[in-house]
């Protein structure tokens, strides 16, 4: 009993640090990735010793869901600007597996230059009635035109892994940091 009892105040206080240092960093800036890191960090030190359930048994969470949760938890409610690895479809939502990026004005054109992020993609949902905004190169124009989401999957996923790394969005999430928006910006 001692032990749970440890490890849950343990859990509390990385939990509570990492919050923390998700405040001083703030979000969306140049640091957004470092950020990302030490929360997921966070996230897995929770993760590897797990408090007992009160019948003995250990919990089923898994550190990749708890980092997942943690990121989730993070973005709520907030606009982030990411990178968007890989899409899919399954049990009736749409997947996204985005990381943080930078969006700089094109020195020459009215677009954007996209510099990509570092460390690993994390799998986020959109909820049901999400908005789809594309431009070039995913959508038909240089203006963001709406888009089911199945055709922004289809659309997404026909293009080479080597051609996403050069494309950037906005994204909105909701409270529970699901995706509630997804804007592609025009890059020539």
């Amino acid at each position: 009993m001692r032990v749970a009892h440890r490890r849950t105040t343990t859990v509390r206080c990385l939990t509570a640090l990492t919050v923390g240092l998700l405040a001083l960093t703030g979000c969306g800036g140049p640091d957004d990735g470092q950020a990302a890191a030490a929360a997921t960090a966070a996230a897995s030190v929770t993760s590897e010793a797990p408090a007992p359930s009160p019948d003995g048994t250990a919990p089923s969470t898994s550190p990749s869901a708890t980092a997942a949760s943690a990121t989730a938890a993070r973005w709520a409610g907030t606009k982030q600007f990411v990178q968007i690895d890989d899409a899919r479809t399954g049990d009736g939502r749409t997947y996204l597996s985005v990381r943080p990026a930078e969006k700089k004005p094109h020195p020459q054109f009215e677009a954007w230059v996209i510099v990509p992020g570092k460390g690993p993609y994390t799998e986020v949902s959109m909820t049901e009635d999400a908005q789809v905004l594309l431009s070039v190169p995913l959508g038909d124009a240089k203006h963001p035109a709406a888009y089911a989401q199945d055709e922004f999957v289809s659309r997404l996923t026909a293009r080479p892994s080597s051609d996403r790394a050069l494309l950037g969005y906005d994204l909105s999430f909701d409270g529970q940091g699901r995706v509630t928006r997804v804007q592609s910006l025009y890059t020539p």
